[in-house]
């Protein structure tokens, strides 16, 4: 009888760890580097290159950040941005957002040419100081930072990454299923 009554409480803590295991997982075969101990990400607030109104990270809480550091003159991110670009496209309605932070130093003509040519529809925000890339410690491009819900920092890619892969879709599906 007293098995009976815990049983609802073990199945709850076996759901937890495969769930937090199954995470770790998703993010570990897509090469996501994950923080030792899980902080608030830094905020920030950038232009558009749309010339829109500033965008802040704290405008984006309660959904799952995708903050991706590119340059035009990069090859890496040429290659990767319409992976960035499809992502946008098919998550953004299940909570998925992805903010694109441009690093080119004084080109906002080009920045926004290479938006038009690639048809992004992302916001893209321009860093031309470096001020957020120093904040967030961008070292190589491109970067991205996985931002859950609650504002703190998933986990950190860096380098190119086909975000086209069963593995990309898989940890995004999955952390986008997880309401905190």
């Amino acid at each position: 009888m007293r098995a009976k009554r815990y049983l609802p409480a073990l199945l709850s803590l076996l759901l937890l760890a495969w769930t937090v295991s199954a995470r770790a997982g998703t993010l570990e075969a897509f090469g996501v580097q994950q923080p030792r101990q899980y902080k608030a990400a830094p905020e920030f607030s950038l232009l558009r290159s749309d010339g829109g109104r500033k965008l802040s990270l704290a405008d984006e809480k309660g959904k799952l950040v995708l903050l991706h550091f590119w340059a035009t003159w990069c090859v890496a991110c040429r290659h990767e941005i319409p992976w960035i670009e499809s992502l946008w496209q098919q998550y953004r309605g299940q909570g998925l957002v992805v903010l694109g932070v441009n690093v080119d130093r004084g080109n906002p003509s080009g920045v926004r040419d290479f938006i038009r040519q690639h048809h992004l529809s992302f916001p893209v925000l321009l860093d031309p100081a470096g001020d957020i890339r120093n904040r967030y410690a961008i070292r190589g491009l491109p970067s991205s930072y996985l931002i859950g819900r609650d504002g703190k920092i998933i986990g950190r890619i860096i380098g190119e990454r086909d975000w086209s892969s069963a593995s990309a879709r898989a940890m995004l599906a999955g952390l986008l299923k997880q309401k905190e």
